[in-house]
């Protein structure tokens, strides 16, 4: 049997929802069902990854036979343990944690994205070229990964 493969998903923070956008990101997803993807990642913050959660979700809903899984990939091991104000443990059907290589909380996000990327098949990326951004810091640890891509924005 193969494997459920893994697509993880990184945007901006604040982004405008649009129709062509939601349109646009539920197709993507909708290929990476197709490619196989069973697991998706999450790392909880701002408007892309909202965006993909539902899409997700209303997919996961649509076609049960999938099995689709929605994982909560935090930032810190502590938050396995504790009450976080990043996410409600009953919308996803695992939270876990990837053990990144770093040292220090202050750039435990970058990492914990990083190891979300090394454990994907496929990211759905919505990003600009912004050198202090996030998600292009992810983009582009991704891109020098080799890792398969989909950009819904030129970057």
């Amino acid at each position: 049997m193969e494997k459920n493969k893994i697509c993880s998903f990184f945007g901006h923070r604040e982004i405008a929802i649009t129709e062509e956008l939601y349109a646009t990101t539920t197709a993507e997803i909708m290929k990476a069902v197709d490619l196989g993807c069973r697991v998706f990642y999450f790392g909880g913050y701002g408007a892309f990854d909202a965006l993909c959660y539902e899409i997700v979700t209303k997919i996961k809903e649509d076609l049960p036979e999938k099995q689709i899984q929605r994982v909560y990939c935090v930032a810190q091991e502590r938050y396995l343990r504790k009450k976080s104000r990043y996410f409600s443990r009953e919308d996803y059907e695992k939270i876990i944690y990837l053990t990144p290589a770093f040292a220090g909380w202050y750039k435990s996000i970058y990492f914990r994205n990083c190891a979300m990327i090394d454990k994907s098949d496929l990211i759905i990326f919505y990003v600009e070229k912004r050198e202090n951004s996030g998600a292009y810091k992810a983009y582009s640890y991704a891109k020098k990964m080799k890792k398969k891509l989909v950009k819904l924005v030129k970057v």
